[in-house]
């Protein structure tokens, strides 16, 4: 009975989190593949553009292309710029668009993909919020919204990824 109960919270819990990270947590610092999962269209209509937009502070973000979908990126100007590679950076990745091509390379409500952007983590641990705006062939999601004290489990919530302290990120290859 108790693992049909946990079972079940669990299920309760997953199908609440629409867009999601495939790895939850990073330590700070750290160079992250953040792959968002797209686990479901809207109300059934397929998925046919995904745009997430990029919380400030992540450095030299770069997106994933997808076969049959279009990438297209808006930047913005940094608050403080820094030097790369002896380069200045002035700028950063502030929004990453994918457009399916043609009604053939829609994300099937039915079916499950992943859209990922790599990017060199904030050094302060603490959350990173993403929105993402999921356009379907009917309809569209906005996930966006940050648990509140008022509305601990928003209806369309932001992708959140716990940026952990660099000691407290345990040991990895």
């Amino acid at each position: 009975m108790k693992t049909a109960l946990l079972l079940t919270a669990l299920l309760a819990s997953a199908a609440h989190a629409h867009i999601t990270l495939d790895q939850p947590t990073a330590p700070a610092g750290s160079s992250y593949r953040a792959t968002f999962k797209v686990g479901h269209g809207c109300d059934g209509a397929a998925t046919k553009a995904l745009v997430i937009t990029l919380p400030e502070g992540l450095r030299g973000a770069k997106p994933m292309p997808k076969a049959g979908w279009t990438l297209t990126t808006t930047r913005r100007p940094l608050k403080t710029p820094y030097e790369s590679h002896g380069k200045p950076v002035t700028d950063e990745l502030a929004e990453v668009r994918w457009t399916a091509n043609t009604p053939a390379d829609v994300l099937p409500d039915a079916w499950y993909d992943e859209f990922v952007v790599r990017a060199s983590l904030p050094a302060e641990p603490g959350d990173v919020w993403f929105a993402v705006r999921q356009t379907c062939t009917e309809g569209e999601w906005y996930w966006a919204e940050k648990p509140t004290a008022d509305n601990p489990r928003p209806r369309a919530p932001a992708v959140r990824l716990k940026v952990l302290p660099a000691a407290d990120a345990g040991h990895a290859h």
